[in-house]
Parts: structure tokens; C-alpha cells; sequence
């Protein structure tokens, strides 16, 4: 049986990716009203290297697998996806958790979109349904903030920041896509984890500050869910294709909605339960062209 042969094990992956990913999410938007936004991407990504260096270090890749003969496409892709972490954890401090999740879960349809300029691929019907589905569900989530007071401005502005986040993260997935073809994916991670920290360090004349106790601990919380979330996903990937994973990527978002409910006791809004459908309609029309794809090259 070929690794990748694994569906179960792929699907219980992607579960427990989208469980960790949102716990990362949980304790960002606990701790982002007491700590400044660059000093949790700075501890975010300094604790995520410890659980991709030793997922390298089992799998024999550290460090000789971080050699690469394409270094400005490394800076490339890490200097988009800190980019996306920084404007994904600045809108978590404006929005629940749920709606910045439900917004990021534009980035698969928006790299679809943007793989036919940069990798020359086709545009089809599927990517042009996914991406009107996707941004007329962002829209409904957005109008009631527009032309609405300064407490809502404050809401807008997330929205505009988790759509930037979900722009930058589509162009750093096109990127990772390009990579994977010559370069280890412990490496791609590990170089953008790296990458975010040095961003990060530039922004400590902004005034950092000593974390508390409960702070640290939400910060540390923070850089291990995403680490192994990363690892997770990854291996997700690994062990079944991306179009039978699609429909299990809604699953993600029951995590925060449980989370703004339980621990934020922020209610759904109505906007809220009417974009979600739309939005997550949007990924699912694209993962469908994704297994359309898939039965093609099977049926060759």
C-alpha cells in the first residue's frame, strides 16, 4: 500500500489539524488585547520551531534537508505568509474568531484564481463559481459594518484585514505549490517560521513588553498549536489527496464557533449564518473541480 493510501488516517489528520489551528486562533485572540500584535507573531513562530524541528529531525531531514538551490523563492513565499500572519492575527483582534476563520477560508479559492496568471493554469467554470460565491458571502458579512458607527469601523477594518491575510496566504499557498515541486516541506515551513521571527523582531521598537504568567502561557500555547497544526495538515496531504480531504476543511470552522460561544460568550451573528454557507459553498465548488480533476487523471 503506497503511503499517501491512507484516507482514514488523512481525514483523522485534517480534523485534528483544524482543532489545532483553531486553538492557536483561541489563544491569539485571548491574549492580543494585552500584547502587542508583532510580539505574538515573534512567539507564535519561536515556539512553532520546536515541534517542526523535531518533526525534521525524526524524518532525517535536519538539517541537511534545508539545503535549497531556490533561496529568493523562499524568501518569497515566507515574506507573503508573514505578511498573512501578521494581518490574520491583527483581524482576530477585531472580529470573533469565527468570522476571521470563515474569511480565511477564502485563500484555497482566491489560489485557484491566482494559479492561472503565475502558474499558467486554466480558468474555469468551478474557479469563477467558487470565487462569486466566496466574495458575495464576505459581502453579506460585511454590509450591516458600512456606513455604521465608530465601534463597528473597528469591525470593518477586520474584515479588510482578514481579506488582505487570506490574499497574501493564497499567493504564499501558490508559492508552496511551486516549491513542493523541488524542496522538502519541513523546509518550506521552517524557513517561513524563520522568516516571521526576524519580521517580528523589527517591530520590538514598538514597544514589546514582559508578558505575565497567564500571557506567556497564551503565547507559547499559540506558536505550539500552530506547529502542529502545520505538521497535521502536512501530513494530511501525505496520506490522502487534497480533493478527499475538501469536505472536512468545514469541519475546522465548528471549532471556533465553539470557542466564541463558550470561552468569548460572543454570540453568531445573523450576517454570520447567512455568509458561512456562501462562503464555504465558494471552497466547496473549487474542491469539487479538484476531484473532477482527480477522476480525469484516474480514468487516463
Amino acid at each position: 500500500m503506497k503511503t499517501r493510501d491512507r484516507p482514514d488516517l488523512g481525514i483523522a489528520l485534517r480534523i485534528l489539524s483544524g482543532f489545532l489551528m483553531a486553538g492557536m486562533f483561541v489563544s491569539v485572540k485571548a491574549v492580543s488585547k494585552d500584547v502587542p500584535l508583532g510580539e505574538i507573531v515573534f512567539f507564535r513562530s519561536l515556539f512553532a520551531l520546536i515541534p517542526l524541528i523535531i518533526f525534521l529531525w525524526v524524518r532525517n531531514e535536519f538539517p541537511q534537508g534545508l539545503a535549497t538551490k531556490r533561496p529568493l523563492d523562499h524568501i518569497l513565499r515566507s515574506a507573503f505568509g508573514a505578511l498573512a500572519l501578521f494581518a490574520s492575527f491583527a483581524a482576530i483582534a477585531r472580529l470573533n474568531v469565527a468570522e476571521a476563520i470563515l474569511i480565511a477560508q477564502l485563500s484555497p479559492v482566491l489560489m485557484a484564481a491566482a494559479a492561472v496568471p503565475l502558474l499558467s493554469e486554466r480558468m474555469t467554470v468551478w474557479r469563477i463559481g467558487g470565487l462569486a460565491l466566496g466574495f458575495f458571502g464576505v459581502a453579506v458579512l460585511v454590509w450591516p459594518e458600512l456606513g455604521a458607527g465608530a465601534a463597528s469601523g473597528t469591525r470593518l477594518t477586520g474584515y479588510v484585514l482578514g481579506l488582505l491575510a487570506a490574499v497574501l496566504s493564497a499567493l504564499a499557498l501558490i508559492m508552496v505549490r511551486s516549491l513542493n515541486r523541488t524542496e522538502s516541506p519541513g523546509a518550506i515551513a521552517l524557513y517561513f517560521v524563520i522568516a516571521s521571527m526576524i519580521g517580528a523582531s523589527f517591530t520590538l521598537p514598538l514597544g514589546w513588553i514582559m508578558p505575565d504568567g497567564q500571557s506567556l502561557t497564551l503565547l507559547i500555547a499559540a506558536g505550539l498549536f500552530g506547529g502542529f497544526g502545520h505538521i497535521a495538515m502536512t501530513l494530511a496531504f501525505r496520506y490522502a489527496e487534497a480533493s478527499r480531504l475538501a469536505p472536512f476543511e468545514y469541519v475546522a470552522l465548528l471549532w471556533p464557533i465553539a470557542a466564541d460561544l463558550l470561552i468569548f460568550k460572543l454570540p453568531l451573528t445573523t450576517t454570520f449564518l447567512l455568509a458561512a454557507p456562501l462562503v464555504l459553498a465558494g471552497a466547496g465548488v473549487a474542491a469539487f473541480e479538484g476531484r473532477e480533476h482527480a477522476r480525469s487523471r484516474e480514468a487516463e
